[in-house]
């Protein structure tokens, strides 16, 4: 049997390739799809216990097209290139995050590219 190699692991996607910019798209529709909002975050650490990350501008209310959210990624990705970028979904019905997945690592290539 074989084993991860050893790296470090953020959340649930961690454990899979990095996602593509399809994939992230896909993402951020069903997001959309099941009516939460979308808000992108960022942080030097993605660590488990770092439970507070700073907001880029607020949560895209008023029904956002993915296209929306993929834009502010990449103006939070070229501001924030040295920071960890996640996208969450935020459901205002129960009041709680529901959702998040990491689409930029500092020192990495992998996450939308708008350009």
């Amino acid at each position: 049997m074989r084993t991860l190699p050893i790296e470090q692991r953020f959340e649930t996607f961690s454990y899979l390739p990095p996602l593509n910019d399809d994939q992230i798209r896909r993402q951020i529709q069903y997001i959309l799809d099941q009516g939460y909002i979308a808000g992108i975050e960022f942080n030097d650490s993605p660590a488990p216990t770092e439970y507070y990350w700073t907001m880029w501008k607020l949560p895209l209310f008023k029904n956002p097209s993915v296209q929306d959210v993929l834009y502010e990624i990449g103006e939070c990705r070229s501001e924030y290139s040295d920071k960890y970028i996640r996208v969450v979904g935020f459901d205002n019905i129960r009041q709680c995050q529901v959702m998040s997945f990491i689409v930029h690592k500092p020192g990495n290539n992998s996450g939308y590219r708008p350009y």
